[in-house]
This record gives structure tokens, sequence and C-alpha cells, in this order.
């Protein structure tokens, strides 16, 4: 894949400038303060400020930006909220984030049909709010679902807490409207989904932005369950609640959710939100079931049954909406709320066979402790998808130990016969890992593929494949080679 060329100065005045001859003044940053706004995405250990910054308005002007980069032979970033926690949206030095927050319409909800037509800023909560009044919703909820994007999620074909029976987006996606490297623009996909010969839709999703920016996207709505049952339950120890996990889909249950947190998650979420957590509990879970009433009813037995044979110190029914309601708020406010703990910490994330979650939670305390590290777990226990929270303290030095800590347990991950990500992507966080879970030949079917759709390699590069800059100089905190300590060498 070539190499894409390297901006100067005066580069990155003529970009402004062409930029310019389509967008409003305050659509094209270059002064360095706008330009730190866009350094980082959720990720914030990975940082590099770009060349320059537009704001494109429609699809029309996604386009024409990206025909600029292209003529220019300069690196781009698609951008929605910023909330991804892998460095997916991390920009490329004097290269153009190309910031995607004004396509915000909702341009169709289609009730007979059953969809949505979506431009890609469009926040992931807004869907269902849209399509709440004809008694839909879209499924795929991440706990960041009030401000992530729609095109965020489809670049990483992001889940949530009800992917377990529903799947993750690309299993709701049915049509894109795509910007391609060199500026033109394509459809992906078709009404039903489906479209004669090889499915680029299904290789677009999950992407990560290296294959072009989503610009519209056609979703799949699904009807209101007639019922819902929600239980938090608290276990004796961690074992316990991972085992549980695996009985209840043994038994033919397939909850619409199945959420475990430890006493860590518990505690930084409880003094957050007040959700009815016990923080004296080593774990707990959260299980809703949906569907038709006598089949909530009939599982709901079933479900606290195996609870009880487990040893559940205390089972929780969550009764009224409200009350339903509060115990989501706690769980999908818990990342956040681990800063209430922690000066610091890492989001990793990665996945697991359902049958090895207690092994794979015993391994990680172990890990943690060997370094002297703590980690809060918060997770999609249902489909086995971690999301290990690495407590620490840039202050007292921690970062690195840090950084080691949840790049390993990405890696036990894959060695427990699980991959290296579920959701959250691989980004340029996970790059160097992915000898871990592929072959050589493996990554070189992916980069030939990448460079079907960009043979330049202008669209996000960087990310998801090692490369010597990924895995020995990554952005962020300056780090001094060893023959500059020696002295040998000196930094210019």
């Amino acid at each position: 894949m070539a190499t894409p060329t390297t901006t100067t100065s005066s580069t990155t005045g003529v970009l402004a400038a062409d930029f310019s001859a389509f967008l409003p003044k305050a659509s094209v940053i270059t002064d360095e303060v706008g330009l730190r706004s866009y350094e980082c995405d959720g990720l914030t250990g990975f940082r590099q400020v770009p060349a320059v910054v537009v704001l494109p308005r429609d699809a029309q002007e996604v386009a024409a930006c990206v025909r600029v980069c292209a003529r220019h032979g300069v690196p781009f970033v698609a951008r929605g909220a910023g909330t991804g926690l892998s460095g997916g949206a991390l920009p490329v030095a004097d290269g153009v984030v190309i910031s995607l927050q004004k396509l915000r319409r909702i341009l169709e909800i289609d009730v007979e049909n059953r969809r949505a037509v979506l431009e890609p800023g469009v926040f992931n909560l807004d869907i269902s709010r849209a399509a709440g009044p004809h008694g839909l919703y879209y499924a795929p909820d991440p706990s960041s679902q009030q401000v992530c994007t729609i095109g965020g999620n489809v670049a990483e074909n992001s889940g949530g807490a009800h992917c377990l029976k529903y799947g993750f987006t690309t299993n709701h996606v049915l049509e894109m409207e795509v910007v391609l490297a060199d500026g033109s623009l394509v459809t992906l996909g078709g009404p039903t989904g489906e479209q004669a010969g090889p499915d680029l839709r299904g290789v677009f999703v999950g992407s990560e932005g290296t294959l072009g920016i989503c610009t519209k996207v056609t979703v799949r709505l699904l009807q209101k369950a007639e019922a819902k049952r929600l239980v938090l339950a608290d276990f004796p120890s961690v074992q316990a609640a991972g085992d549980t996990v695996g009985d209840i889909v043994d038994a033919s249950i397939i909850p619409a959710a199945v959420e475990m947190m430890d006493s860590l998650a518990m505690e930084a979420a409880e003094a957050a939100v007040g959700a009815g957590y016990t923080v004296e509990a080593p774990a707990a879970l959260i299980i809703e079931l949906d569907g038709p009433a006598d089949e909530c009813d009939a599982q709901f037995e079933q479900l606290t049954a195996i609870c009880e044979r487990h040893g559940a110190t205390r089972i929780h029914v969550a009764e009224t909406a409200d009350e339903q309601a509060k115990v989501w708020k706690g769980r999908k406010a818990a990342f956040a709320a681990v800063g209430r703990i922690s000066p610091d910490y890492i989001v990793q994330d990665g996945v697991v066979p359902r049958t090895r979650l207690s092994e794979v939670l015993a391994r990680i305390a172990e890990m943690g402790s060997e370094v002297g590290l703590r980690v809060a777990n918060v997770f999609h226990a249902g489909d086995g998808n971690l999301h290990p929270l690495v407590l620490y303290s840039e202050a007292a030095g921690e970062h690195d130990q840090a950084e080691e800590l949840s790049s390993s347990i990405a890696e036990l991950c894959v060695e427990l016969g699980g991959s290296l990500s579920g959701e959250h992507g691989i980004g340029a966080d996970k790059a160097c890992s992915m000898p871990a879970m592929f072959s050589e030949d493996d990554l070189d079917v992916m980069k030939r593929v990448r460079s079907g759709f960009d043979a330049r390699g202008l669209c996000n590069p960087g990310k998801i494949f090692p490369t010597p800059r990924l895995c020995g100089e990554k952005p962020g905190k300056y780090q001094a080679h060893p023959l500059e300590e020696a002295g040998v060498i000196e930094r210019l």
C-alpha cells in the first residue's frame, strides 16, 4: 500500500484554501486551539494534532473534501462524536480530519417497512426516540448511545447490552451511501440488506474508516416487545456469576441482555447513579427478558431457579419502568463512573467463549495483582464480550504498566479461544496485537481487500494493521529511546 504524502505548512495553507472554496470559513479549522479539540477520541492516551479539520454539511461536501485530499495525496480520518475507545478516530500527523457532526438529519422513518434512513451524525438513541411513537426501536445500544453516532457504530460494528439476542450493527444495517477514497459516491447493500455479487455492505461495516466514509445509512427497526422482565442478581463470587450465565443459555433461554458487574464497577456506578446495586457483593448479573408476556413469565421462573442454584445472595426484580431505567442507567454509566474511584483508567475490549468466563476473570485478577493494579469488570456476559477497566495513576508513573496489562488482557482473550475485540475495534490501540490472532497470510488478505477500496492508503492509515511506527513509536506521551537516555544520540 502506498505511503500517504506528508504535508508541509505551505501545503496546509493550500488545503485550507481548497476547502474554503466550498465550505464556510467556520467549517475549516486550522488554528491550534480548534485543532486540539480533535487530537484524540475516547482513548485519550493516544493524541495527534491534525493539520486541518473540516466540517462538511452534506454528502456532496464530504465527497468534495475527500477529492481535495485525493488530489494532494493527503491522508484523512472520518470522525463522528469521538466516543470510540480504540484510537480509531486518532488523526494522522499532517492529515485532515473530516468531521461528520453536522450531518445529523433523520431523513425518513419508514413505519410500514420498519426502516430508518439516517445521516451518519445522528445519535444512536435518537433513532429509537424518533421511532418510538410508532412502536418501533433500534436494537443496537452501546453504553454511549446518548452521544455516539450511527456513522461511528457502522465503522466499529458496535453492539451494546442487547447484542446477545439481537446482534450487532451489521445485523441491522441494510444499505449505505459511501464516499470512497477518490471522492466517488457509491451505494452498498440494498433496501433488504442484499445486493448482487460480493457482500460489500458486510465488508464495510466494522472496517473502522479504512475503506471510505459512510454518508447515509438505512437501518432495520424492530417492534417493541410486549413484555419485559429485569432481574438484578447478586452472587457470592465472580465464578458463580460466570457459571450462571452459561447455565442460562444451556437452558435454551436467550435473554435480551445478560450483563455482569464486579464490586469495583458497582461501587463506582452506585456512587454516580444510585441504581440500587449491592456494592459489597463480589459480582452481580443484570438479566433482561423480553418477548410475549407468557414466554417471559415462564422463562423468569427458570431464570430465578438457575440463579438460586448458583447461590445468588439477592434476586431483585425491577418491576416498574422507572426501576428498570435506573438499573440500566447504572450499568451504562459505569465506564465514566470509574473515574470516581481511580484518577486514570484504560477501557479494554475482548471476547472469550462463555464457558471460559470464570477462568478469564480469575486470570485477569491474577495479572492485576502481579503488577499491583486493580481491574474493574463490567461487560456483556451473555456473549463473552469483556470490558475490563485497568485502574492506575499517571501521577504515580503507572501508565506504562497499565497499558502493558491492558494489552496482555486482550491477548489473553485470544489465547482462551476468543477475539481481540468485540465492538470497540482494533484502531491504533490493538494493532500491534493483531499477529496474536491472525497469521501473516490473514493480514495480507485483509490488506489486499483494503487496497481494493483505497489503493493509495489515504483512508484512516495507521489503524488495524501493525506497523513499526505504531508498535515502536506510539502517538502520545514522548518516550526517549534507550540510546538517547544513554547519551549516544540526541533528539532534534
